[in-house]
């Protein structure tokens, strides 16, 4: 759990048609990832809907999830919350019920300064011994966690293993691995605005913290592998830039109101999205399954109902 690295996929959650957890649903995108050789798994993330759920609704999906994955691949659980207290609650239970690892962020919508933000992330990370990241988000979160910052949890917590990035600053990425000298393992989204997947493994990130790895999960897992040859470089930069048109399409709106889109192309359990999200329908879905079947997504990956 220390060396995380390749493709670590966002996962959604599935519902069913009235909006309750489809488990099921869960049992078969986990095999699926399984299968195309995804590394580990995040649930509970924002691609996860888990704003949109109770505290006893993500308390299940851990408890259920883990069951499913029975070890085979790591999963990581979000434990994002509005409060420290609640934060701390989550991420002990997920160490209770033998999570491999949790990711925290900056409480949302509060916009507090750095100090705060550090002495957050210090109470969540005391809390457990179970491996831990941070999800550095100022878009969504209001808040960037500085590399300083970083530096001083990193040189705290042996068990903070991961920085998943999600801001459009190469400078961001050179000084947290200059500051935390490769300790802790940068994995960043693969938001095509921000367009830092090659500028992570440049500089010595170990992966992707995806969405895109819901629709192509084999590809994804392929241009996200560390850089440790030159073959390795090339192969990334061609599947990369490949892919590149799909990742800007699966970005149209916010995760997951696409990825749930894209698996329904599929035949795959996503299901609706709760509210306020709106489904993705029209000439924008239309455009969506063109460009999947013409990218040989569908006849790839599809299933038939």
């Amino acid at each position: 759990m220390t060396n995380l690295q390749g493709s670590f996929v966002a996962m959604p959650t599935p519902f069913k048609a009235d909006c309750s957890v489809d488990f099921k649903g869960f049992e078969t995108l986990i095999e699926r990832q399984i299968k195309y050789g995804t590394s580990q798994i995040f649930v509970l993330g924002s691609a996860g809907e888990t704003t949109l759920l109770t505290i006893e609704e993500k308390k299940k999906i851990v408890h259920e999830v883990i069951k499913i994955a029975n070890g085979r691949i790591p999963v990581f659980f979000g434990a994002a919350a509005f409060t420290t207290e609640q934060s701390v609650e989550m991420a002990q239970y997920i160490e209770k019920e033998g999570g491999d690892g949790v990711i925290f962020t900056v409480p949302p919508y509060v916009l507090i300064p750095q100090v705060a933000a550090l002495q957050h992330m210090d109470t969540v990370m005391s809390s457990i011994s179970i491996p831990c990241g941070v999800y550095n988000n100022p878009s969504r979160l209001g808040v960037q966690l500085t590399p300083e910052t970083i530096q001083k949890l990193a040189d705290k917590h042996p068990h903070f293993v991961v920085d998943k990035e999600a801001m459009p600053s190469v400078e961001q990425l050179v000084q947290v691995q200059r500051l935390t000298k490769g300790k802790v393992k940068i994995m960043c989204c693969d938001y095509p605005k921000y367009s830092i997947v090659i500028p992570t493994l440049a500089v010595g990130g170990t992966g992707t913290a995806n969405i895109g790895g819901n629709i192509i999960p084999e590809e994804c897992a392929k241009y996200s592998r560390p850089w440790t040859s030159m073959q390795i470089v090339e192969e990334c930069r061609e599947e990369y830039f490949k892919w590149f048109p799909l990742l800007q399409k699966l970005y149209d709106f916010s995760n997951p109101i696409v990825i749930k889109a894209a698996l329904d192309i599929l035949g795959l359990p996503g299901g609706p999205l709760r509210k306020p999200y709106q489904e993705y329908t029209g000439h924008r879905r239309d455009e969506l399954e063109q460009l999947m079947g013409e990218m040989g997504v569908i006849d790839k990956y599809g299933v038939r109902r």
